[in-house]
């Protein structure tokens, strides 16, 4: 199953998607705030949301997994 990661250490400011919403490779999933800068987190494949692993205001690291997409 592909899914989204963090491509920066950082805060989720904001989840843009919920379990099943459709996506399409390029859309924004989420949100990171890191060192003032709020950075969209996009697809890299088209897919529906299966889950959403993270939580608004939750710190995340580089790498960590926030959605899965079916």
């Amino acid at each position: 199953m592909p899914k989204v990661e963090a491509h920066i250490t950082g805060i989720v400011w904001k989840v843009e998607v919920e379990v099943g919403d459709s996506v399409e490779e390029g859309d924004t999933v989420a949100v990171l705030e890191s060192m003032k800068m709020e950075m969209p987190v996009e697809a890299e494949d088209p897919g529906v949301v299966t889950e959403i692993l993270c939580v608004e205001g939750q710190s995340v690291a580089e790498g960590d997994t926030l959605v899965v997409l079916g």
